[in-house]
């Protein structure tokens, strides 16, 4: 059902080169489920978008039920997409202007199904959405968009359902109710399922599961229980090197910081000890005001008693 062999993705950048993807190898049969699973930014929806043919790799080759789709156009790969591909997306991507039922019969219409209003009704039921057919999106909580999307992509009836992140944008609960329906319908209508998904519960109820890390495939049999080991080792030990390099440079302040206080001790004992020099300086200078003001005195009495004697003198004379 689908083939890969030696993908790999690189961009360019301002920067250079920048590797995406590298050596990604996977075959899955018809009716099987895969999850793809791995660290944020670590390729999955690049994977994804290049399984269904939205994007070419830069090297490998895709094969979809038998059809090299890497060595198509565009336009050939539209149309294998409208044959044997359908997609559940994250954002619901469904059209405002059109109510529930019109947005799951519109893929039938544009095929030229002359029943697609009929079909699309059945898999609004088959959702628990026959009372919604009506209204629109914003008429509608996030968990019955998400149901629309569901109805819509299984009313093509394709071979493959490629699934990225379906109940990212759900409470819990809603979440495991999209997930129930997304492998029921899986199981009645034989689809081959293949879902990019961060939640764990998820990826264990999958018949297999495609490892990445940092663009690279890891074996499958080192997974184990919850996504740890191949996972988040090496994103341990890079984020420990980081911490270490981060944690270097404050040892060599916290060096440099008795230093800088050991300058300024020896300083400030000089400028105390300064201090009193200037003071015992100041009270001479003090003292030296009174002894102007004593020899003042002395002049002042010495001019008024030699006046006083001679008329003293003169009235005993007369007597």
């Amino acid at each position: 059902m689908i083939e890969v062999s030696n993908i790999s993705k690189q961009v360019t950048t301002t920067e250079g080169s920048l590797s995406i993807l590298q050596g990604i190898n996977l075959s899955l049969a018809s009716g099987e489920s895969l999850a793809i699973v791995g660290p944020s930014g670590s390729g999955k929806s690049t994977l994804l978008g290049i399984l269904a043919g939205l994007d070419l790799p830069s090297e490998g080759s895709v094969s979809l039920n038998g059809q090299n789709i890497t060595a198509m156009d565009e336009e050939g790969r539209a149309a294998v997409r409208a044959r044997t591909v359908g997609f559940v997306f994250q954002s619901f991507h469904l059209l405002p202007g059109l109510t529930a039922l019109e947005n799951v019969a519109l893929p039938l219409e544009l095929q030229g199904d002359k029943e697609a209003l009929k079909t699309a009704a059945y898999y609004l039921q088959r959702v628990g959405l026959d009372h919604r057919t009506t209204h629109y999106p914003r008429q509608l909580s996030g968990g019955e968009q998400q149901r629309v999307a569901v109805a819509r992509a299984f009313a093509c009836r394709p071979t493959i359902l490629f699934a990225d992140e379906p109940t990212g944008n759900l409470d819990t609960g809603t979440g495991e109710k999209i997930n129930d329906l997304l492998f029921d319908l899986n199981k009645e209508e034989g689809t081959t399922l293949v879902l990019v998904t961060h939640e764990h519960n998820l990826a264990a109820r999958c018949g297999k599961r495609l490892v990445l890390a940092a663009g690279l495939q890891v074996d499958e049999s080192l997974l184990e229980g919850p996504l740890k080991s191949p996972l988040n080792s090496p994103l341990k030990s890079s984020v420990k090197k980081k911490t270490l390099s981060k944690k270097a440079p404050a040892k060599k302040k916290a060096v440099t910081k008795p230093k800088a206080e050991a300058k300024v001790k020896p300083k400030a004992k000089p400028k105390a000890a300064a201090k009193p020099k200037a003071k015992s300086r100041a009270k001479p200078k003090a003292e030296a005001k009174p002894k102007a003001k004593s020899r003042a005195k002395p002049k002042a009495a010495a001019k008024l008693k030699p006046r006083a004697k001679p008329k003293a003198k003169t009235q005993g004379s007369k007597s």
